[in-house]
């Protein structure tokens, strides 16, 4: 069993019971769900000492900077954001997070990637959705491209993917699109999941926060 504490806040419950829960029902071990709650003590207490992980949180771990605005970043926090309460809690990062796991299925993979570009929640992902996406994905990378390269790589997505010539993409092309650019996948992968006991994901380690 494994516990923590927080300096400020209320105690956060977590037992060897949750655990098997949720190990139950995301791709990682129980092992590696205790492993990761030394993960989220470290985001959690990033900025804010209160055992939850806020919007600045995820931009510090992601960006190495807690007030910097990122589409990108604003669409993976509110996809963990599962209540809708302005936080992520312990059951949600785990949750969540399980999808980027290696042996993730590639179905829930598609679908999580979709939902992330599907910025409106229209059920399509439109040219106007796709080019921010795709710049807030080049920021977070540190990549610069001009607008124009981004408009072709834009353009050249809808008219593959988009079968039915309507102008934007939905469920359906989207994984017919995915099924033939697996590559596009790799997004949603972090390979240190599959070893989490022994290594955390990389982009936690710029944090440089101590452990309580």
């Amino acid at each position: 069993m494994s516990c923590f504490c927080l300096r400020k806040g209320k105690p956060a419950k977590t037992n060897h019971d949750q655990f098997i829960m949720l190990a139950s029902e995301t791709s990682f071990t129980v092992n590696e769900v205790e492993a990761l709650l030394d993960l989220y003590k470290k985001l959690s207490s990033a900025v804010i000492d209160d055992g939850l992980i806020h919007k600045e949180e995820l931009q510090f771990a992601l960006l190495r900077n807690s007030s910097k605005q990122n589409l990108f970043v604003d669409r993976v926090f509110d996809m963990f954001d599962i209540k809708r309460n302005g936080v992520i809690e312990f059951t949600e990062f785990v949750r969540s997070l399980s999808i980027f796991h290696p042996n993730a299925s590639p179905e829930k993979k598609i679908e999580f990637a979709f939902r992330l570009f599907d910025i409106r929640q229209s059920g399509y992902i439109g040219h106007n959705e796709l080019k921010e996406m795709v710049l807030a994905t080049l920021t977070e990378s540190d990549v610069t491209v001009p607008d124009d390269a981004v408009e072709s790589i834009v353009e050249k997505t809808i008219r593959e993917a988009d079968s039915n010539g309507d102008g934007k993409i939905d469920g359906k092309e989207w994984k017919e699109y995915v099924g033939k650019n697996p590559s596009l996948l790799k997004m949603m992968t972090l390979p240190y999941l599959k070893d989490i006991t022994l290594a955390f994901p990389s982009f936690v380690l710029r944090t440089q926060v101590e452990h309580c």
